[in-house]
């Protein structure tokens, strides 16, 4: 069976997690489930899909993901399930959390808003739809139920905001901070692909020279740098601290680059 993975902004500290988990178990008791993290900022849609975008292309093709960061559940927001041209389904809010990740898995392939109750959970909160709706739909998708059965066909989901891409000014990359890590790096949307051989990089009043930096360790401890990370992006860091708070800036903060 191919894994499942959970997003979500329920922390951990109550039972929300389990009680989800438990929903998807009920349908597939054999399933793989995988946390990508439980620690969204509460209601932050965008930052949720930023981190589903980041993580989803690592998954064999034909997962199932399921997201839920809901600040709109119970109102006439959708519940969906889509899949992704890559294979993979993607099931939860239809507020704009599963569209950069549906776009990095090829993008939409087919889509239908959960309409069928025989797919739910035997609940029906108001307020817990990840464990009421969304699991159990999971739970039996898992189990080899169709898409197609869910619900009504849809043609396009919600994108109420997308990621700005990367622009150009004198002929130098301008982009933005995009996330702040757990560490504090700041993981920008400019492509290593994007970049100058070398270049400075300009962020509010810092100037890092010598980029691309080949690792943490070039550099004194708490200097910043600046390299290619994990996501394919450029990221600010500072070594052995936190450059989001050593620099003062996080999401949204301009960054320009400089060519040398």
């Amino acid at each position: 069976m191919l894994p499942i993975s959970l997003l979500t902004d329920f922390g951990l500290t109550d039972t929300y997690v389990g009680q989800m988990k438990a929903a998807i178990l009920r349908g597939a008791p054999t399933a793989v489930l995988v946390d990508l993290t439980h620690a969204v900022p509460a209601q932050d849609v965008r930052g949720g899909a930023f981190l589903l975008w980041s993580a989803v292309e690592a998954f064999p093709e034909g997962s199932v993901h399921l997201a839920v960061v809901d600040p709109g559940v119970g109102s006439t927001r959708r519940a969906v399930a889509a899949r992704a041209r890559r294979g993979d389904v993607l099931v939860g809010p239809d507020n704009g959390l599963l569209v950069p990740a549906l776009e990095q898995l090829g993008g939409l392939a087919a889509a239908v808003e959960l309409t069928e109750p025989a797919y739910w959970g035997p609940r029906k909160s108001r307020t817990f739809h990840g464990r009421d709706l969304f699991a159990p739909v999971v739970g039996h998708l898992a189990s080899g139920v169709p898409l197609e059965k869910l619900g009504r066909a849809l043609h396009h989901l919600e994108s109420p905001f997308s990621f700005p891409p990367p622009r150009e000014e004198d002929g130098c990359p301008v982009g933005e901070v995009l996330h702040v890590d757990t560490y504090g790096n700041l993981i920008t949307n400019l492509p290593g692909s994007l970049l100058p051989a070398r270049f400075r990089v300009h962020l509010g009043s810092t100037v890092i020279s010598d980029a691309p930096h080949a690792h943490y360790q070039v550099v004194a401890s708490g200097e910043p740098l600046s390299l290619v990370g994990s996501a394919g992006l450029l990221e600010v860091s500072v070594r052995d601290g936190s450059a989001a708070a050593v620099l003062c800036v996080g999401r949204g903060a301009r960054v320009h680059i400089e060519p040398v």
